[in-house]
């Protein structure tokens, strides 16, 4: 999908435009900087803010309520990649067994979603993951780097 193929949704009255939420998924650190970089550009056309979220796996054996890592850590860490962003960002700490289905739980339908990944030719993680996600009706914006 090409940036310049979204708009800002008008709002119900028909007079001003409603504010677009970008959303970004995290992976890895280099992966979610690149995304957050594309939605960024995509935030600042749209006029509209990015969320940020953070599926954290919460293995079988602990209750859900028990990570083992706090999502303070995780939000923490996470902030400080946002802050470099011009545009407005929240962070939304997701816990779960699995991130697929987490991140069905917590997304609007039709969403616009971002996710960065490395640029290889070989399928990763994360492009199998965008592909899933647009399978589910999602728009997504897979945005890949150069890293070794």
């Amino acid at each position: 999908m090409s940036t310049a193929a979204l708009a800002p949704l008008a709002s119900a009255s028909g007079l001003a435009p409603e504010p677009r939420s970008i959303t970004v998924v995290a992976t890895s650190v280099d992966a979610t900087l690149s995304a957050l970089r594309e939605a960024g550009i995509l935030a600042h056309r749209l006029h509209g803010s990015i969320r940020l979220i953070v599926t954290q796996i919460v293995p079988y054996p602990l209750p859900l309520s028990r990570p083992p890592v706090p999502g303070e850590f995780n939000a923490r860490r996470f902030r400080v990649l946002a802050d470099g962003n011009k545009v407005p960002t929240k962070i939304q700490i997701c816990l779960g067994r699995d991130q697929l289905e987490t991140l069905h739980r917590v997304l609007p339908p039709h969403s616009t979603i971002v996710v960065g990944g490395r640029k290889t030719w070989w399928p990763t993680r994360e492009k199998r993951l965008a592909r899933q996600l647009q399978r589910s009706g999602h728009d997504v914006v897979f945005t890949s780097f150069e890293g070794g």
